[in-house]
């Protein structure tokens, strides 16, 4: 069984986009599925559920979804960014993830797995259901357990990544899985071992910039 540092997996969990189509051995893939359920939930009610996709047909149906909603979502990146003037580094760094992401859109059906997560939200405690905003805390019931998903993946040496283009055109992803009407799909997780270096260092703002201390606004003292 992998043991690692925790904080080392979190600080080298990449989203690794380009998946050897290896299968996955049914102890590892055991593994990652128990740390998803170890995950905490609003009342511990655990709403979710994660169907693991390993078929070639469902892998495809799934695939002819997602891709053409990526190929559409870079369209608009590379706009967005030449009216922005990027350029430089700035740029290549961004058509690397285009094109990492451009792969993982053309070879989805590849991977050896693919991780839908869903969840029911009758059996959500809410809170935010009645804000005059959009609600957001009905996912952190469902995300908590994508994320430790994800670190269990780092620490089994897999690639993993979160997407969620999928949810633009959910009917179709219901009728490709056969998921209730009144379930909702919230991550597709594709996994597998890596093609490449795989996880390694990653770039986020630091606790200075993300953090306040004690009011809005204040910068952090820690």
């Amino acid at each position: 069984m992998a043991s690692h540092d925790l904080y080392e997996m979190m600080s080298t969990l990449r989203a690794v986009r380009r998946l050897k189509p290896d299968p996955i051995p049914d102890d590892v893939l055991a593994r990652v599925l128990q740390a998803a359920c170890w995950a905490p939930t609003g009342g511990n009610m655990q709403p979710w559920k994660v169907i693991v996709v390993r078929s070639p047909e469902r892998k495809a149906a799934l695939a002819d979804i997602y891709g053409p909603e990526w190929h559409t979502y870079t369209g608009f990146s590379r706009r967005r960014a030449e009216k922005a003037g990027v350029a430089g580094e700035e740029l290549a760094k961004l058509e690397r993830t285009l094109a990492a992401g451009d792969y993982l859109a053309d070879h989805l059906a590849e991977a050896p797995v693919l991780l839908l997560f869903i969840a029911d939200p009758a059996k959500m405690a809410i809170t935010d259901k009645n804000l005059d905003r959009i609600s957001m805390v009905g996912g952190g019931s469902v995300y908590t357990a994508v994320q430790n998903t994800m670190l269990a993946c780092r620490a089994e040496g897999l690639g993993c990544t979160l997407t969620t283009l999928h949810c633009i055109r959910e009917p179709e992803v219901k009728a490709a899985l056969g998921i209730p009407d009144d379930w909702a799909t919230l991550a597709l997780v594709p996994i597998g071992y890596p093609i490449g270096k795989g996880h390694g260092p990653i770039s986020r703002q630091s606790a200075d910039q993300l953090v306040y201390d004690d009011t809005f606004g204040a910068p952090w003292q820690g």
